[in-house]
Protein backbone atom coordinates (compact mmCIF):
# COMPACT_ATOMS: atom_id res chain seq x y z
CA UNK A 1 0.00 0.00 0.00
CA UNK A 2 1.35 3.82 -1.19
CA UNK A 3 1.97 6.36 2.05
CA UNK A 4 1.42 9.87 0.01
CA UNK A 5 2.98 12.54 2.25
CA UNK A 6 1.05 15.56 1.55
CA UNK A 7 3.40 17.83 3.27
CA UNK A 8 6.25 16.96 1.04
CA UNK A 9 4.91 15.75 -1.90
CA UNK A 10 6.61 12.49 -1.16
CA UNK A 11 5.33 8.45 -1.90
CA UNK A 12 6.49 5.78 -0.04
CA UNK A 13 5.67 1.90 0.62
CA UNK A 14 8.01 -1.70 0.13
CA UNK A 15 10.60 0.67 1.75
CA UNK A 16 11.18 2.90 -1.01
CA UNK A 17 10.41 6.47 -0.71
CA UNK A 18 10.17 8.91 -4.14
CA UNK A 19 9.30 13.04 -4.45
CA UNK A 20 7.04 13.96 -7.02
CA UNK A 21 6.57 17.73 -7.93
CA UNK A 22 3.01 19.10 -6.82
CA UNK A 23 0.76 18.18 -10.11
CA UNK A 24 1.68 15.15 -10.18
CA UNK A 25 1.13 14.13 -6.67
CA UNK A 26 -2.08 15.44 -7.13
CA UNK A 27 -3.10 13.39 -10.16
CA UNK A 28 -1.67 10.36 -8.16
CA UNK A 29 -3.59 11.02 -5.48
CA UNK A 30 -7.27 11.42 -7.49
CA UNK A 31 -6.16 8.23 -9.61
CA UNK A 32 -5.15 6.28 -6.21
CA UNK A 33 -8.64 7.46 -4.24
CA UNK A 34 -10.62 5.96 -7.10
CA UNK A 35 -7.86 3.18 -8.35
CA UNK A 36 -9.69 0.59 -10.27
CA UNK A 37 -11.67 2.67 -11.96
CA UNK A 38 -11.23 4.29 -15.69
CA UNK A 39 -11.12 8.25 -16.12
CA UNK A 40 -11.45 10.02 -19.13
CA UNK A 41 -9.02 12.42 -19.60
CA UNK A 42 -11.47 15.44 -19.42
CA UNK A 43 -12.24 14.09 -15.87
CA UNK A 44 -8.31 14.13 -15.05
CA UNK A 45 -8.46 17.96 -16.03
CA UNK A 46 -11.29 18.62 -13.72
CA UNK A 47 -10.61 16.97 -10.81
CA UNK A 48 -6.64 18.06 -10.67
CA UNK A 49 -6.40 21.27 -12.57
CA UNK A 50 -9.67 22.75 -11.66
CA UNK A 51 -10.05 26.70 -12.69
CA UNK A 52 -6.90 25.96 -15.12
CA UNK A 53 -6.57 25.80 -18.88
CA UNK A 54 -4.12 22.93 -19.50
CA UNK A 55 -4.57 20.73 -22.33
CA UNK A 56 -5.21 17.34 -22.48
CA UNK A 57 -1.45 16.52 -23.59
CA UNK A 58 -0.51 18.01 -20.14
CA UNK A 59 -2.82 14.25 -18.80
CA UNK A 60 -0.39 12.48 -20.87
CA UNK A 61 2.45 14.17 -19.86
CA UNK A 62 2.48 14.03 -16.32
CA UNK A 63 0.79 10.17 -17.16
CA UNK A 64 4.26 9.40 -18.68
CA UNK A 65 6.42 11.12 -15.85
CA UNK A 66 4.29 9.17 -12.87
CA UNK A 67 4.50 5.68 -14.53
CA UNK A 68 8.99 5.76 -14.49
CA UNK A 69 8.20 7.38 -11.05
CA UNK A 70 6.19 4.42 -9.91
CA UNK A 71 8.61 1.58 -11.22
CA UNK A 72 10.16 0.79 -8.10
CA UNK A 73 6.79 -0.27 -6.41
CA UNK A 74 5.62 -3.80 -7.39
CA UNK A 75 2.11 -4.30 -8.28
CA UNK A 76 1.26 -0.42 -8.66
CA UNK A 77 0.52 0.77 -12.36
CA UNK A 78 -1.11 3.02 -14.32
CA UNK A 79 -2.87 1.35 -17.41
CA UNK A 80 -3.97 2.96 -20.37
CA UNK A 81 -7.77 2.52 -21.33
CA UNK A 82 -7.91 2.99 -25.07
CA UNK A 83 -10.02 5.67 -26.80
CA UNK A 84 -10.95 6.85 -23.00
CA UNK A 85 -8.24 7.58 -20.45
CA UNK A 86 -6.14 6.09 -17.66
CA UNK A 87 -6.86 3.82 -14.65
CA UNK A 88 -4.54 3.05 -11.58
CA UNK A 89 -4.23 -0.90 -10.95
CA UNK A 90 -2.84 -2.67 -8.14
CA UNK A 91 -1.55 -6.35 -8.77
CA UNK A 92 -3.15 -8.62 -5.83
CA UNK A 93 -1.74 -11.84 -4.53
CA UNK A 94 -2.90 -15.32 -5.93
CA UNK A 95 -5.94 -16.26 -4.55
CA UNK A 96 -5.86 -18.49 -1.49
CA UNK A 97 -1.61 -17.33 -1.44
CA UNK A 98 -0.94 -15.45 1.49
CA UNK A 99 2.16 -13.29 0.49
CA UNK A 100 3.56 -12.67 4.11
CA UNK A 101 2.61 -15.61 6.20
CA UNK A 102 5.17 -14.31 8.40
CA UNK A 103 2.74 -11.59 9.77
CA UNK A 104 0.85 -13.91 12.31
CA UNK A 105 4.13 -14.73 13.82
CA UNK A 106 4.19 -14.29 17.48
CA UNK A 107 7.40 -14.19 18.07
CA UNK A 108 7.98 -12.02 14.97
CA UNK A 109 6.10 -10.16 16.43
CA UNK A 110 7.33 -9.32 19.82
CA UNK A 111 10.95 -8.50 18.14
CA UNK A 112 9.28 -6.07 16.20
CA UNK A 113 7.60 -4.51 19.48
CA UNK A 114 10.93 -4.64 20.91
CA UNK A 115 12.61 -2.94 17.88
CA UNK A 116 9.97 0.07 18.18
CA UNK A 117 10.74 0.62 22.03
CA UNK A 118 14.05 0.97 21.58
CA UNK A 119 13.59 3.29 18.87
CA UNK A 120 11.07 5.32 20.75
CA UNK A 121 13.77 4.90 23.47
CA UNK A 122 16.50 6.94 21.23
CA UNK A 123 13.40 9.37 19.77
CA UNK A 124 14.28 8.06 16.39
CA UNK A 125 10.50 8.68 15.00
CA UNK A 126 11.97 8.93 11.38
CA UNK A 127 13.11 5.24 12.27
CA UNK A 128 9.50 4.11 13.46
CA UNK A 129 7.72 5.85 10.71
CA UNK A 130 10.00 3.69 8.19
CA UNK A 131 9.57 0.87 9.38
CA UNK A 132 5.84 0.89 10.06
CA UNK A 133 5.35 1.53 6.43
CA UNK A 134 7.69 -1.33 5.69
CA UNK A 135 5.00 -3.74 6.99
CA UNK A 136 3.57 -5.48 4.04
CA UNK A 137 7.34 -6.10 2.62
CA UNK A 138 8.75 -7.32 5.99
CA UNK A 139 6.08 -9.81 6.80
CA UNK A 140 4.96 -8.38 10.17
CA UNK A 141 1.85 -7.25 12.20
CA UNK A 142 2.68 -3.54 14.12
CA UNK A 143 2.02 -3.84 18.12
CA UNK A 144 -1.08 -2.75 19.02
CA UNK A 145 0.08 0.44 21.07
CA UNK A 146 2.97 1.19 18.30
CA UNK A 147 -0.40 1.42 15.66
CA UNK A 148 -1.83 4.25 17.28
CA UNK A 149 1.45 6.12 18.76
CA UNK A 150 2.82 6.17 15.10
CA UNK A 151 0.50 8.57 14.38
CA UNK A 152 1.06 10.72 17.22
CA UNK A 153 4.87 10.63 16.53
CA UNK A 154 3.62 11.98 12.59
CA UNK A 155 1.47 14.86 14.12
CA UNK A 156 -1.68 13.27 12.35
CA UNK A 157 -4.50 14.75 15.05
CA UNK A 158 -6.74 13.72 12.39
CA UNK A 159 -6.06 9.92 12.43
CA UNK A 160 -5.98 10.34 16.30
CA UNK A 161 -9.62 12.18 16.18
CA UNK A 162 -11.57 9.88 13.81
CA UNK A 163 -8.63 7.03 13.77
CA UNK A 164 -10.52 3.22 13.91
CA UNK A 165 -8.34 2.15 16.92
CA UNK A 166 -10.24 2.19 20.08
CA UNK A 167 -10.86 5.94 21.79
CA UNK A 168 -9.04 4.96 24.90
CA UNK A 169 -6.09 4.15 23.16
CA UNK A 170 -6.23 7.83 21.11
CA UNK A 171 -7.31 10.01 23.84
CA UNK A 172 -3.75 10.44 25.47
CA UNK A 173 -2.41 11.82 22.42
CA UNK A 174 -5.17 13.94 21.99
CA UNK A 175 -4.86 15.63 24.97
CA UNK A 176 -1.59 16.39 24.21
CA UNK A 177 -1.99 18.10 21.13
CA UNK A 178 -5.15 20.11 22.55
CA UNK A 179 -2.83 21.55 25.21
CA UNK A 180 -0.93 23.11 22.21
CA UNK A 181 -4.12 24.78 21.09
CA UNK A 182 -4.84 26.40 24.23
CA UNK A 183 -3.25 29.19 26.98
CA UNK A 184 -1.71 26.94 29.58
CA UNK A 185 -4.39 27.77 32.21
CA UNK A 186 -6.68 26.16 30.27
CA UNK A 187 -4.47 23.30 29.31
CA UNK A 188 -3.80 22.82 32.91
CA UNK A 189 -7.64 22.54 33.62
CA UNK A 190 -8.02 19.64 30.90
CA UNK A 191 -5.19 17.90 32.96
CA UNK A 192 -6.99 18.01 36.31
CA UNK A 193 -9.88 17.14 34.52
CA UNK A 194 -8.79 14.27 32.78
CA UNK A 195 -6.86 13.15 35.86
CA UNK A 196 -9.70 13.03 37.95
CA UNK A 197 -11.79 11.48 35.91
CA UNK A 198 -9.42 8.64 35.53
CA UNK A 199 -10.14 7.86 31.92
CA UNK A 200 -6.45 7.06 30.81
CA UNK A 201 -5.20 3.84 30.91
CA UNK A 202 -2.70 3.55 34.21
CA UNK A 203 0.55 4.45 32.74
CA UNK A 204 -0.52 7.17 30.68
CA UNK A 205 -2.55 8.92 33.32
CA UNK A 206 0.88 8.78 35.34
CA UNK A 207 3.15 10.07 33.23
CA UNK A 208 0.13 12.98 32.70
CA UNK A 209 0.39 13.57 36.66
CA UNK A 210 4.33 12.84 36.72
CA UNK A 211 5.45 14.71 33.95
CA UNK A 212 3.42 16.32 31.36
CA UNK A 213 1.68 19.46 33.11
CA UNK A 214 4.92 20.75 34.34
CA UNK A 215 5.82 22.79 31.26
CA UNK A 216 1.96 24.16 31.38
CA UNK A 217 2.39 25.00 34.97
CA UNK A 218 5.91 27.12 34.35
CA UNK A 219 3.91 28.54 31.26
CA UNK A 220 1.17 29.54 33.40
CA UNK A 221 3.55 31.59 35.93
CA UNK A 222 2.74 29.22 38.37
CA UNK A 223 6.43 27.21 38.66
CA UNK A 224 6.50 26.90 42.23
CA UNK A 225 3.45 24.74 42.15
CA UNK A 226 5.93 22.88 39.45
CA UNK A 227 8.74 22.85 41.61
CA UNK A 228 6.27 21.01 44.28
CA UNK A 229 5.05 18.65 41.65
CA UNK A 230 8.82 17.91 41.14
CA UNK A 231 8.86 16.38 44.42
CA UNK A 232 6.17 13.35 43.19
CA UNK A 233 7.75 13.18 40.33
CA UNK A 234 11.58 12.57 41.41
CA UNK A 235 9.81 10.05 43.59
CA UNK A 236 7.51 8.38 40.90
CA UNK A 237 10.31 7.58 38.68
CA UNK A 238 12.28 5.47 41.25
CA UNK A 239 9.43 2.61 40.98
CA UNK A 240 10.60 -0.06 38.28
CA UNK A 241 9.66 0.64 34.58
CA UNK A 242 10.37 4.70 35.01
CA UNK A 243 14.19 4.00 33.98
CA UNK A 244 14.28 6.67 30.90
CA UNK A 245 12.32 9.27 32.90
CA UNK A 246 14.87 10.66 34.21
CA UNK A 247 16.64 12.56 31.61
CA UNK A 248 13.37 13.94 30.61
CA UNK A 249 12.22 15.21 34.03
CA UNK A 250 15.77 16.66 34.35
CA UNK A 251 15.19 18.63 31.42
CA UNK A 252 11.50 19.71 32.20
CA UNK A 253 12.60 20.79 35.61
CA UNK A 254 15.35 22.88 33.66
CA UNK A 255 13.06 24.65 31.71
CA UNK A 256 10.96 24.89 34.99
CA UNK A 257 14.00 26.51 36.94
CA UNK A 258 14.58 28.96 33.80
CA UNK A 259 10.83 30.54 34.00
CA UNK A 260 11.61 31.46 38.00
CA UNK A 261 14.30 33.68 39.73
CA UNK A 262 16.70 30.68 40.27
CA UNK A 263 20.30 31.79 40.59
CA UNK A 264 22.38 31.18 37.77
CA UNK A 265 24.88 29.16 39.75
CA UNK A 266 22.16 26.33 39.76
CA UNK A 267 21.16 27.23 36.66
CA UNK A 268 24.46 25.92 35.22
CA UNK A 269 24.48 23.20 37.61
CA UNK A 270 21.07 21.55 36.06
CA UNK A 271 22.65 21.89 33.09
CA UNK A 272 25.42 20.27 33.86
CA UNK A 273 23.47 17.37 34.98
CA UNK A 274 21.32 16.90 31.99
CA UNK A 275 24.40 17.23 29.72
CA UNK A 276 25.97 14.25 31.67
CA UNK A 277 22.96 12.23 31.16
CA UNK A 278 22.76 12.86 27.39
CA UNK A 279 26.45 11.24 27.55
CA UNK A 280 25.20 8.10 29.05
CA UNK A 281 22.13 7.97 26.67
CA UNK A 282 22.25 10.05 23.78
CA UNK A 283 18.97 10.20 22.72
CA UNK A 284 17.48 12.85 20.08
CA UNK A 285 14.63 14.06 21.91
CA UNK A 286 16.64 14.96 25.28
CA UNK A 287 19.74 16.49 23.40
CA UNK A 288 17.40 18.38 21.40
CA UNK A 289 15.04 19.88 24.22
CA UNK A 290 18.81 20.47 26.64
CA UNK A 291 19.64 22.90 24.02
CA UNK A 292 16.53 24.65 23.83
CA UNK A 293 17.19 25.52 27.62
CA UNK A 294 20.06 26.46 27.05
CA UNK A 295 19.21 28.94 24.58
CA UNK A 296 16.60 30.18 26.37
CA UNK A 297 18.85 31.07 29.28
CA UNK A 298 21.17 32.80 26.93
CA UNK A 299 18.57 34.89 26.43
CA UNK A 300 17.49 35.78 29.42
CA UNK A 301 20.97 36.73 30.20
CA UNK A 302 20.71 38.68 26.87
CA UNK A 303 22.98 37.26 24.88
CA UNK A 304 20.95 37.17 21.35
CA UNK A 305 23.14 35.55 19.15
CA UNK A 306 24.13 32.55 21.05
CA UNK A 307 20.35 32.33 22.38
CA UNK A 308 19.22 32.26 19.32
CA UNK A 309 21.71 29.87 17.50
CA UNK A 310 21.06 26.85 20.30
CA UNK A 311 17.47 27.44 20.26
CA UNK A 312 17.90 26.36 16.57
CA UNK A 313 20.07 23.47 16.87
CA UNK A 314 17.86 22.56 19.30
CA UNK A 315 14.74 23.33 16.94
CA UNK A 316 16.86 20.98 14.19
CA UNK A 317 17.70 18.02 16.02
CA UNK A 318 13.81 17.86 16.75
CA UNK A 319 13.01 17.75 13.36
CA UNK A 320 15.36 15.62 12.92
CA UNK A 321 14.48 12.76 15.76
CA UNK A 322 10.86 12.74 13.57
CA UNK A 323 8.86 13.71 16.84
CA UNK A 324 6.29 16.03 15.34
CA UNK A 325 4.71 16.61 19.16
CA UNK A 326 8.25 17.39 20.57
CA UNK A 327 8.91 20.01 18.26
CA UNK A 328 5.80 21.72 18.86
CA UNK A 329 5.85 21.19 22.70
CA UNK A 330 9.88 23.00 21.96
CA UNK A 331 8.35 25.93 20.74
CA UNK A 332 5.44 26.41 23.08
CA UNK A 333 8.40 26.67 25.51
CA UNK A 334 9.66 29.38 23.65
CA UNK A 335 6.15 31.29 23.19
CA UNK A 336 5.94 31.63 27.02
CA UNK A 337 9.05 32.31 28.18
CA UNK A 338 9.38 35.33 25.80
CA UNK A 339 5.73 36.48 27.11
CA UNK A 340 7.24 36.07 30.76
CA UNK A 341 10.89 37.74 30.00
CA UNK A 342 11.79 41.51 28.90
CA UNK A 343 15.32 40.81 27.01
CA UNK A 344 17.39 41.78 23.94
CA UNK A 345 15.85 41.27 21.18
CA UNK A 346 12.76 40.03 22.50
CA UNK A 347 10.20 41.29 19.95
CA UNK A 348 12.25 39.89 16.81
CA UNK A 349 12.39 36.24 18.68
CA UNK A 350 9.09 36.38 19.60
CA UNK A 351 8.14 36.87 15.86
CA UNK A 352 10.04 34.41 14.55
CA UNK A 353 9.12 31.59 16.85
CA UNK A 354 5.75 32.09 17.34
CA UNK A 355 5.41 32.43 13.21
CA UNK A 356 6.62 29.02 13.34
CA UNK A 357 4.78 27.46 16.32
CA UNK A 358 1.65 28.56 13.63
CA UNK A 359 2.94 26.67 10.82
CA UNK A 360 3.98 23.27 12.90
CA UNK A 361 0.53 23.76 14.05
CA UNK A 362 -1.01 24.28 10.57
CA UNK A 363 1.06 21.34 9.77
CA UNK A 364 -0.64 19.33 12.23
CA UNK A 365 -4.28 21.02 11.17
CA UNK A 366 -4.67 21.70 14.83
CA UNK A 367 -6.31 25.24 14.34
CA UNK A 368 -9.20 23.26 12.35
CA UNK A 369 -9.49 20.30 14.56
CA UNK A 370 -9.15 22.04 17.74
CA UNK A 371 -13.41 22.23 18.29
CA UNK A 372 -13.74 19.14 17.63
CA UNK A 373 -10.48 17.78 19.99
CA UNK A 374 -12.50 19.54 22.80
CA UNK A 375 -15.96 18.11 22.20
CA UNK A 376 -14.49 14.87 22.11
CA UNK A 377 -12.57 15.39 25.29
CA UNK A 378 -15.56 16.89 27.05
CA UNK A 379 -17.78 13.79 25.48
CA UNK A 380 -15.50 11.50 27.35
CA UNK A 381 -15.29 13.70 30.74
CA UNK A 382 -19.26 13.53 30.71
CA UNK A 383 -19.84 9.46 30.37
Amino acid sequence: MLQLDENGYRISGEGVSVELLPKEFALLKFLYRGKGRAFSREQLLEGVWPLEYPVERTVDDHIYRLRKKLQPFSGIGIRTVRGFGYCLTERTAARGVDASPSSRDGELREKMAEVFAKYHQYGQGRSMLALARQQDVLGYELDGFYSVYIHFVEGDVEWLLRGEAPLAERLYSLLLFLLLTEEPEEGLAWCERVLEARILPPMQHRELEILNVLEPFAAAGRAEEALERLKLTREAIKEPGYENFETPVANAELYVRLMTDTPEAEIRRLIQRVETMIQGKPFLRDIGSCNLSKGLWKLKKNELVAGEALIDEGLSVLELSGFVPMKLFALYRVRYFCRKYDFKGREGVTRKYESLFQEEQARCGLPELRTEMIKLLNDCLTL
